[in-house]
């Protein structure tokens, strides 16, 4: 394929990708409640809709609070876990990381159901306390696959030469271990981040509608007729992961944090 096909092809491919963001964009800024495109005048009216009404503000409000919580929650405990298995290299290490990442290996309908029976059994379905632990280990498979890749990536001969020169495994860890690893832990967050802003299954599931979140909230409101508001929370959704995922870019080697290996550990 020589270059001006190459162009062509990726030129298509970009089109293809973004006119769905590019029709949703117009849709919401239709001055009038009907989903045009092109719009029908320009209006933001549906972007200060969705921050000032009390209707939606609780949804937003509940959603910041599930994936802050929930994010926080899946990394700390991915991280004494991924800790301990590239650490002490136990035998049983693939099993305990394979339950680390079933959860969001299982279908999500799957998953959800199991929340929905035991949170109804202990009596706590439809608190925001069981949506947030909820999230937190469906995607705690994130935060613990990215920071094992940030384990893997510290050479043994520095933990090594930091014992030898008398730091104990406290010191190793604060001094050495953590700052290494520490760039995968904000992206495992800011993984785990992004996509429980975007959740719907397991938060039905675990809450059903007495914690209104946003992707349940768009839900709902689809069922009493389309508004430009929806289209809005799509921009606002997909800006805000592209400005988590950009800055993680920027500052990091997003590549790495995938988990691409350099060329020569290839």
């Amino acid at each position: 394929m020589n270059k001006t096909s190459r162009n062509i092809f990726l030129g298509l491919v970009i089109f293809i990708l973004s006119s769905p963001l590019v029709i949703v964009s117009g849709v919401s800024l239709n001055a009038k409640k009907r989903l045009f495109f092109p719009p029908e005048g320009l209006s933001l009216r549906w972007y200060v809709e969705l921050l000032s009404e009390r209707e939606w503000l609780i949804p937003v409000q509940n959603s910041l609070t599930v994936a802050v919580s929930s994010s926080l929650i899946a990394l700390s405990i991915a991280l004494p876990l991924a800790y301990f298995l590239w650490r002490y290299r136990v035998f049983y290490a693939r099993v305990l990381f394979t339950l680390g990442i079933s959860p969001f290996i299982l279908p999500p309908v799957i998953t959800a159901l199991g929340f929905l029976s035991f949170w109804a059994t202990v009596g706590l379905y439809g608190n925001i306390l069981a949506t947030i632990i909820s999230h937190s280990i469906f995607f705690v498979t994130l935060p613990l696959v990215t920071i094992s890749l940030g384990f893997e990536s510290i050479d043994h001969e520095i933990v090594e030469a930091a014992e030898t020169m008398g730091a104990n495994s406290r010191m190793v860890f604060r001094s050495v271990v953590f700052p290494m690893v520490r760039p995968y832990m904000i992206s495992g967050y800011a993984f785990a981040f992004v996509l429980s802003l975007n959740e719907y299954i397991v938060a039905y599931m675990v809450a059903g509608f007495t914690v209104e979140t946003l992707p349940i909230k768009i839900f709902n409101s689809l069922r009493y007729g389309y508004t430009p508001v929806m289209a809005a929370v799509t921009v606002v959704f997909v800006l805000m992961a592209a400005l988590v995922f950009g800055l993680i870019g920027w500052f990091g080697d997003l590549p790495k944090l995938l988990g691409a290996l350099n060329p020569d550990e290839r």
